[in-house]
């Protein structure tokens, strides 16, 4: 169990082995950025779902509450840290590894509110993450840099750019009627029937998600627009890439239910795999 766990953990990430992810985004193209947070990190939380528990049952819920308590430090830890950041990049990079620990958590809780919540918060971030990524690769195309203090006052002069990116970045916030909001309501009452005390970890790690979110909205969006500029909007490409995520991520907010129909079946299955395991793993 522990060594598919270390994989999955790395690939996820989890804290503390989410040094990685930072760098990658930084470095990585705008396209790069947007497969890695929408996809690839994904496989990490599904081969913990898929291979996790109901390979391991056992081993798996006695490492669950010191796996709860890692990823409730980093639900904060990446919250802390993305609001320190200066490169606009890592900023939306580091909220990843708080957005993650709440797939954790309900992973972890091991039971129906919880992974439900999990895989919410798995495509609600994916849609949000992946969007922000696409919005900062397309301010750096225009200015030809990333550091927040060289941005400010944009949504006078790119106000269709600057509505877009205050949608997704109160979608990565926990905004009720958005995605994320959902996951993270129910990995918290997932969580609730296991531990109080990390549910309410984890109910102040989103209060202080709302520290990183405000900073870069008063950032880029507002004040005064220091540096002069006079950019152009969002094209009709850009919006047409955009329309998309923005009608999911309300979608997955208001009406979720077709999602959770979606993969009921195949959470009761692994449930049920876990359960038989576990018998039988008694009475051997």
């Amino acid at each position: 169990m522990l060594g598919f766990f270390a994989a999955f953990a790395v690939k996820l990430p989890m804290f503390p082995f989410h040094t990685w992810l930072p760098d990658a985004h930084t470095e990585a193209p705008t396209a790069g950025s947007v497969i890695l947070a929408g996809l690839l990190l994904k496989t990490g939380a599904y081969g913990l779902l898929r291979f996790i528990f109901p390979l391991f049952p056992e081993a798996a819920r006695e490492a669950a509450p010191y796996v709860m308590i890692l990823g409730a430090v980093g639900i904060i830890y990446g919250a802390f840290l993305a609001f320190s950041q200066t490169d606009l990049k890592r900023l939306v990079a580091y909220t990843s590894v708080s957005h993650l620990g709440f797939v954790l958590l309900g992973i972890f809780g091991w039971n129906t509110l919880g992974i439900q919540g999990a895989v919410m918060e798995m495509l609600a971030h994916g849609i949000s993450t992946g969007a922000l990524f696409i919005l900062v690769g397309q301010i750096q195309e225009r200015i030809h840099t990333r550091e927040l203090d060289r941005m400010g006052g944009l949504w006078s002069t790119m106000p269709r750019w600057s509505g877009v990116g205050f949608l997704f970045t109160m979608a990565a916030i926990g905004l009720p009627g958005l995605g994320n909001f959902i996951a993270e309501v129910l990995v918290l009452l997932g969580t609730y029937r296991v531990s109080v005390a990390l549910t309410v970890w984890a109910a102040v790690g989103i209060l202080v998600g709302t520290f990183y979110g405000m900073r870069l909205v008063q950032k880029v969006f507002h004040g005064p627009n220091r540096n002069g500029w006079t950019l152009p909007d969002l094209g009709r490409r850009e919006i047409l890439i955009l329309v998309p995520l923005i009608l999911t991520i309300v979608w997955l907010g208001i009406y979720p239910q077709p999602v959770f129909n979606t993969f009921q079946a195949t959470m009761e299955a692994l449930q049920l795999a876990a359960a038989q395991t576990a018998v039988a793993f008694g009475r051997g």
